[in-house]
């Protein structure tokens, strides 16, 4: 099992970006695929097809979100955990996951940067 750990800037004050990781509507419109979510502890989510599924474990409205992700029957759960921080260009976005499977690990890695933080990024860029 790995872990990975990065900060992204994020051009949006982190009440917004919060939004946009917990409102189907917003993450609709910065992924630009259908989501299933349920924005509460205990609920449960999935984006992009299916390829990231999970349930959220804490969460602390525009400062933190801890997500539990599948990995079919892994035993110690996947965590992602979110920080979200002000910043002068708008919001530090923190980032650790945590118990990665060793074979998804670089394709986790790569989603991150250029899949999901990309396109949020791009999101907050165009307004």
């Amino acid at each position: 099992m790995k872990d990975f750990k990065k900060y992204y800037i994020v051009p949006a004050d982190p009440e917004d970006v919060y939004k946009a990781l917990t409102t189907e509507t917003t993450i609709r419109l910065w992924t630009g695929d259908l989501v299933k979510i349920d924005p509460r502890e205990g609920g449960e989510f999935s984006m992009w097809d299916d390829a990231i599924q999970g349930r959220f474990v804490t969460l602390e409205p525009y400062n933190k979100i801890v997500q539990q992700w599948y990995f079919g029957d892994q035993e110690n759960p996947s965590l992602v955990t979110i920080k979200l921080h002000e910043h002068k260009k708008g919001t530090s976005f923190e980032l650790h996951h945590s118990n990665i499977p060793d074979e998804a690990f670089d394709d986790i890695v790569e989603g991150w940067n250029n899949t999901y933080m990309a396109s949020l990024i791009e999101f907050y860029e165009e307004e």
